[in-house]
């Protein structure tokens, strides 16, 4: 008897469809003639997951005690007893009443598989045990019931069951997930927005990675060695040099540029266990790498370009990540070197990207000039081997007696001359041809000791000799040149391509351009000078670096930009050859230097704008709204002090009524008019304190009747830190927002809740709602939405209520009721340590 094969329904949440596929596969699976059981399904009272527990044979359950209180969980051995090929079994996390047979349901489950039974199971990914921190990060709640990832993993076949949030919550709305009495606290808490989408990255990556690791066993039992590029896996080749941690970082760069990206990083030792790795750094680089997110692999491996490419292969990377070489130009005469050779050898399906790791201090650099483009050590080399080098070889072979013939010599001085044009250039090649020549005409020509040529066949050597010498001189030399002017084509077209899409994207400031001047020409400061006229003294613009100069004159470089604009850079004297770069950079340094300036004009218009916009509202608001009340409170006034019209009792109060409701009003306009005025001009300070909310709330509900709101304000709820007057300001606005828009006898609902360090205010109406492109507009001052007539206010409440709550530190915003309304959200900062624990779910939850 075989053990039994495990399938798993995975979810994000409760009520993604879980027990309902599951019941869906029974079925199937009946209909194909499996005998199929379900061993234990709780269908909670859902109408549809009920309906699917038809047609399906159910095992009686157990019946336990526990605590007055009859429970039931499912019969082993019952299920053990009967013996069916298929065993549905619900909740996988589930924790067993106290007197079961075993503590937790996955190990009824492991039971059911070693006796030889199939099981369809389902959990959430909340509750798989090394996702509990993480989980209770996310959404507050600490998950007292989890399956070790192991029982998970080892499950034969895993479906992920897939919703949107915003479907979840809509389910959750329409009471297909739980009782309606616990729908408002579950939107509000456990099933927000947030938490939904961060569950289902979760789901989705845990899923994926197991998905890799079918994959994985796959190619292993096939013996596949080329690359799937299902998923992009970067490896980092490490040699434990400092410049390692420059290819981690760029590396995982790459990795945040696609989901579910893979970094790991490998360091490749010899069998012999020679090194000249750092293991204090190699120690730095992994912690690096592992803080990142990646992994670090320690290969051994003689020949570094194939252990490399294959250890690639093995974990089915896309992407290798190399550095740059650090060898000596002289050491490629030993090989191509790693970077190159992987870079061959990789075939078409794995990238390699070489990397410079050099400090930014000794600056990116166009190609030096001319003159030293070898660089100070190759042209000393140069020298030793063309000049040094053919004594010593003469001394050599003079203490040898010169047994090797005139031809063996002129090759063995040939060799020298084309090492000292490799290494130095054309010079020392040169000057190698010209000691040649004279050191094998007077030491190896017959007669020996003298400049005399006796055999006309030795002085046609020489001169073939010296002839050649020059010619392969002159052709490296050649090629050194164009290597050069290639090495400078390409990094003048890299500078302008990145200036070039600079101004098209016109993302570069100034001080950015001006220090990629100073890092490409190394220098020591760069400045960008300007003046108003001819006369007039020069300013800077813009600088960086020590020690800026304040005049082109004293700079060591200066490129003029136009008639009163110049360029001017301190360090070292730039070769003519770099000024044609240095051109296109001052002539953008001008161009950024204007985009800036007319940016900071078009945002002084756009203030203007505004002003003016809020202005001609204001008078608006003066002319029409503001005047409203006025002429009520001057009608009644009016009626009052009228001589020829006899009031009654009840008329006298209407009319005092009615002074007194329009003076409210006015004070209530007039208190929104200058406390944006107060936002706009930045005086609001807020003096905050940690207060209660049902200290506030209550008192914020004055201005709107009685019966029009339900208040819920948990007396468990921490404090807050606010401003109570600022507060009650603002929630005073958004409930009498919600009351004028909600329909006639229907409640606003204004309720509380606490979500890790955050507590929540929501104002619940039931009103025509707001479509999601003007959620953020109705926020703005004298913004009413659609058709609000023109004594509905004049449009600042919710403008004042969240610039009082920005001012405290909190967050205001909209989202839709589910069934219709409006939701205003206010979110503010609990005092730490005061925080209660976070809201309860029901044990598991399927759906």
């Amino acid at each position: 008897m075989g053990r039994g094969k495990l399938r798993i329904y995975l979810g994000a949440a409760p009520g993604v469809g879980k027990t309902y596929a599951m019941l869906s596969e029974a079925h199937r699976r009946v209909e194909r003639g499996t005998d199929c059981v379900v061993a234990f399904v709780e269908h909670h009272n859902r109408p549809r997951t009920e309906v699917m527990l038809q047609g399906l044979e159910q095992i009686h359950r157990r019946e336990l005690p526990h605590r007055g209180t009859v429970f039931t969980e499912m019969d082993v051995d019952a299920v053990i007893e009967r013996r069916p090929a298929v065993a549905l079994v619900d909740e996988l996390a589930h924790t067993n009443v106290p007197g079961s047979r075993n503590s937790k349901r996955w190990q009824d489950v492991e039971e059911l598989l070693q006796a030889g039974i199939d099981v369809v199971s389902t959990v959430n990914i909340q509750h798989l045990e090394s996702l509990g921190d993480v989980v209770e990060s996310i959404t507050g709640v600490r998950q007292r019931e989890t399956v070790p990832d192991e029982m998970v993993r080892r499950a034969d076949q895993i479906e992920l069951v897939d919703m949107s949030p915003q479907a979840l919550r809509r389910r959750m709305a329409h009471g297909n997930i739980y009782q309606p009495d616990k729908v408002n606290a579950a939107l509000s808490h456990y099933f927000r927005p947030g938490n939904l989408t961060a569950l289902r990255e979760l789901a989705l990556l845990w899923t994926a990675d197991r998905v890799d690791e079918y994959l994985q066993q796959y190619r292993g039992e096939h013996n596949i060695r080329t690359t799937w590029q299902a998923r992009e896996r970067i490896a980092v080749g490490l040699t434990g040099g400092p410049e390692g941690r420059t290819l981690i970082r760029r590396a995982a760069r790459m990795a945040a540029k696609g989901s579910g990206s893979e970094i790991l990083a490998v360091y490749i030792a010899r069998s012999d266990g020679l090194t000249s790795a750092s293991p204090k750094e190699l120690t730095v680089q992994r912690t690096l790498v592992e803080d990142l997110g990646g992994t670090f692999h320690h290969v051994i491996g003689d020949d570094v370009p194939s252990a490399l490419l294959e250890f690639a292969r093995g974990v089915n990377a896309t992407q290798i990540v190399l550095g740059s070489s650090r060898r000596k130009a002289w050491q490629y005469m030993f090989g191509p070197g790693v970077g190159a050779t992987v870079a061959r050898e990789s075939g078409p399906d794995l990238d390699v990207h070489i990397v410079t790791h050099e400090e930014v201090a000794k600056g990116r650099g166009l190609p030096v000039a001319h003159g030293a483009r070898l660089g100070r050590s190759r042209i000393i080399s140069g020298w030793l081997a063309g000049v040094v080098a053919p004594v010593l070889l003469t001394l050599l072979l003079t203490a040898l007696h010169d047994t090797l013939g005139l031809a063996n010599d002129v090759l063995l001085f040939l060799f020298l001359t084309v090492l000292a044009a490799l290494l130095g250039g054309l010079r020392p090649a040169l000057a190698s041809a010209a000691v040649g020549s004279i050191l094998l005409n007077f030491y190896f020509t017959p007669p020996t000791h003298n400049l005399t040529i006796q055999d006309p066949r030795n002085l046609v050597a020489i001169v073939i000799f010296f002839a050649v010498a020059v010619a392969v001189a002159s052709v490296v030399d050649l090629a050194a040149r164009r290597t050069h002017q290639a090495a400078r084509l390409r990094a003048e077209s890299e500078i302008l391509s990145f200036l070039a899409g600079s101004v098209l994207r016109g993302e570069t400031t100034l001080d950015a351009l001006l220090e990629r001047v100073r890092e490409t020409f190394s220098m020591e400061s760069v400045a960008l000078l300007e003046r108003a006229g001819d006369v007039d003294p020069w300013t800077r613009a813009g600088s960086v670096g020590p020690r800026p100069v304040d005049r082109p004159e004293a700079a060591d470089v200066d490129m003029p930009v136009g008639d009163h604009m110049a360029l001017a850079l301190s360090g070292r004297v730039l070769p003519a050859e770099d000024r044609r770069v240095l051109s296109a950079f001052a002539a953008q340094a001008a161009v950024v230097l204007d985009r800036q300036r007319l940016v900071g004009e078009a945002e002084g218009a756009r203030r203007l704008a505004e002003g003016n916009r809020i202005r001609t509202a204001l008078l608006a608001a003066v002319s029409h709204d503001l005047r409203t009340p006025l002429a009520a409170i001057k009608a009644a006034v009016t009626s009052l002090r009228s001589d020829d019209v006899e009031w009654s009792d009840e008329d006298h109060a209407e009319l005092l009524e009615g002074i007194e409701n329009g003076a409210d009003r006015l004070d209530h306009l007039v208190g929104n008019l200058l406390d944006m005025s107060r936002l706009q001009t930045g005086t609001v300070t807020p003096l905050i304190r940690e207060i209660d909310l049902d200290e506030v709330v209550p008192m914020a509900l004055g201005g709107v009747p009685e019966d029009s709101v339900d208040l819920d304000i948990p007396e468990s709820l921490p404090m807050v830190a606010v401003d109570p007057g600022l507060l009650e300001r603002a929630v005073a606005n958004i409930v009498e927002n919600a009351v004028k828009y909600s329909p006639d006898g229907t409640r606003v609902t204004v309720a509380a809740s606490s979500l890790g360090a955050r507590v929540q205010v929501r104002v619940v109406d039931r009103g025509p709602g707001v479509p999601d492109e003007a959620k953020e507009r109705i926020f703005e001052p004298f913004q009413r939405h659609g058709d609000a007539p023109r004594g509905a206010g004049v449009g600042l409440g919710l403008a004042v209520a969240r610039g009082f709550v920005d001012a405290m530190e909190g967050t205001l915003t909209a989202e839709d009721t589910p069934g219709g309304g409006l939701t205003m959200v206010l979110d503010l900062t609990a005092v730490p340590g005061l925080a209660p624990a976070g809201p309860e779910l029901p044990a598991q939850v399927v759906s």
